[in-house]
């Protein structure tokens, strides 16, 4: 299995994913090997228990006290979750200056610690380094199956199974059209449709994004399956008298990545339209982005800033306590593949409104849903939560019922199957 990020505490939804799913196969006795671009720093850890790496020259690996089933592989790589040819340029620039500060004008230790064989200097190559490493550790493993989750482990999945002649299945959580609208990025589009052209099954997190497979990537509809998230259901929740604030107002959330494909802007524009008519209101947004700056602008600009709280991005106990504070969840998702936090936030009690243009709104029933850019009725919604105990309560109860149904055990049992299917035509 080819992944970028493990367990859930650095990015996203899709280390969210990938615990989940790895824990679930785990516990079904599948022996799973999870390779990784870069060793994560253990201190964040916020589900697993890292052991002590064994350290070489350019891959370490670990296991878990956790999951027993499951055994990991880091390589020496500069690839990271979200990221974009634009970001990682900014990062190997930043990754230049902060060592030419370290080795001064040093040039022997200075060239080494630059070597180019620790990262490339453009995306596009280090995937392809990446995928040349993956391929070179995957001579030592033993495994039936190749399993790669999005773009970034597209190349190194199909390395991987052309050395070992091993079947490949390509895990979809989102495309370069969820990510960047009409405006793709031709070199990661180009990536992803060959990572879908070589696989021989495509899991997606949704008929939503299924249909941006077959449509967008002209992808054969019997190739294609689909593997709805889970939620981890976590007990251990924090008292809201533990996080020392005290609640007096009402909270609305938005928890996520602050990118165009969460739609940022919109639950702004619908906060400006809530707070003309309700004001014990505060707006909590909890993550990073690209957007970060020009949305923080934007509640200035629409004199709405002294009720809109940005968090910065949040990890492990902060994110459960924001969702104990929360009166309300809104994801105004502009193109969402699947969308793991409404499934978190009513696992926490928390009524969600999700937009109409999401994966999870094939799967919840009991959460109100919008057009995304349809403000005044994003705007509607909340009032109506707010003002009206009985519909939250019921919303919450029916919602929280609802979640319980979706596990990882599920979908890695499916997961499971279509594995089976694959294997069944090698005779394997």
């Amino acid at each position: 299995m080819l992944g970028w990020e493990f367990p859930p505490f650095i990015s996203g939804g899709l280390g969210t994913a990938c615990y989940g799913l790895t824990k679930a196969m785990d516990q079904l006795g599948m022996k799973v090997t999870f390779v990784l671009p870069k060793m994560v720093e253990s201190k964040y850890a916020t589900h697993v228990k890292l052991l002590t790496p064994n350290s070489h020259m350019s891959e370490s690996s670990f296991v878990t006290h956790e999951l027993k089933n499951v055994k990991f592989h880091t390589l020496d790589s500069t690839l990271q979750p979200y990221s974009t040819p634009e970001t990682y340029q900014r990062q190997i620039e930043e990754i230049l200056r902060q060592k030419r500060l370290l080795f001064g004008n040093n040039s022997i230790l200075s060239s080494k610690s630059l070597s180019s064989s620790d990262y490339s200097h453009d995306m596009y190559t280090e995937v392809h380094r990446y995928a040349a490493m993956a391929a070179e550790l995957a001579m030592y493993e033993e495994f039936d199956i190749v399993h790669a989750h999005d773009w970034m482990t597209y190349p190194a999945g199909i390395a991987v199974a052309a050395l070992s002649r091993k079947p490949l299945v390509i895990h979809v959580h989102s495309t370069e059209f969820d990510r960047s609208g009409e405006h793709v990025n031709q070199m990661i589009y180009d990536i992803e449709r060959l990572g879908m052209e070589r696989a021989d099954k495509i899991i997606a997190v949704s008929h939503f994004t299924r249909n941006i497979v077959i449509s967008r990537y002209g992808i054969s509809g019997d190739k294609v399956e689909v593997v709805y998230n889970g939620v981890e259901r976590n007990g251990n929740w924090t008292n809201l008298s533990d996080t020392g604030i005290k609640k007096e107002e009402q909270i609305v959330l938005f928890l996520g990545r602050i990118t165009m494909q969460k739609g940022p802007e919109y639950f702004l524009l619908a906060a400006k339209k809530v707070l003309e008519v309700m004001s014990n209101v505060k707006f909590v947004m909890a993550g990073s982005g690209d957007l970060i700056h020009k949305s923080i602008e934007m509640a200035a600009q629409l004199g709405i800033g002294h009720k809109v709280l940005f968090t910065g991005f949040l990890r492990g106990e902060d994110v459960q306590k924001i969702y104990k504070m929360a009166d309300l969840y809104v994801m105004p998702s502009v193109s969402e593949p699947f969308g793991i936090a409404p499934l978190e936030a009513l696992d926490h009690d928390v009524p969600v409104i999700i937009s109409k243009q999401s994966g999870v709104s094939e799967v919840l029933m009991h959460a109100l849903k919008v057009d995304f850019w349809d403000v005044n009725e994003i705007a509607n919604k909340i009032i109506a939560v707010l003002k009206y105990p009985p519909l939250q309560m019921t919303l919450r109860s029916h919602g929280n019922f609802e979640v319980r149904k979706l596990r990882w055990i599920d979908s890695a049992t499916k997961c499971a199957k279509i594995y089976e299917e694959t294997l069944a035509p090698a005779g394997v």
